[in-house]
């Protein structure tokens, strides 16, 4: 398995965190798997949050369980945003933040270039395959990721 894939929850988490969740996993290697919830709107936008209260009204999504003091991003603009780490295609996890944020903010990114993460998934090792084998999670083909 490799970063850039879609998983969905089965019924087997139904009542858990995860129920109805749709992942998209950002990195994977022998260390384990980190992804974020996509389909979960935070009940807050970032200019809610006393750090970014001069940014424009921009919807946060709650990531995952893991970290939650922490905000983490995906994009598909690496000719705007730099040292992000390339995912797939020409979508890339993090980079410079504050680079990130003043685009933001000026509107040349909107929802369908950047995704912003309070929280995490995170998996050790070999523990996501051992899910989907259970039947904890189905690959799907392709999520909406980026507004459209």
């Amino acid at each position: 398995m490799n970063a850039g894939i879609f998983l969905q929850s089965t019924s087997l988490l139904d009542n858990t965190y995860f129920e109805g969740a749709i992942i998209f996993i950002a990195e994977k290697n022998e260390k384990g798997a980190l992804g974020f919830v996509i389909n979960k709107v935070f009940p807050r936008a970032i200019n809610e949050l006393e750090e970014f209260k001069t940014s424009i009204p921009f919807p946060l999504h709650e990531g995952g369980p893991v970290d939650q003091e922490h905000l983490y991003f995906i994009h598909q603009r690496p000719d705007l945003i730099k040292d992000g780490t390339p995912v797939t295609g020409n979508i890339c996890l993090g980079g410079d933040f504050p680079a990130a944020m003043k685009l933001l903010n000026n509107q040349t990114l909107t929802a369908n270039d950047i995704r912003i993460f309070i929280g995490y998934c995170g998996w050790d090792g070999q523990e996501l395959e051992d899910e989907i084998r259970e039947g904890s999670w189905e690959l799907i083909n392709e999520a909406a990721l980026f507004g459209r």
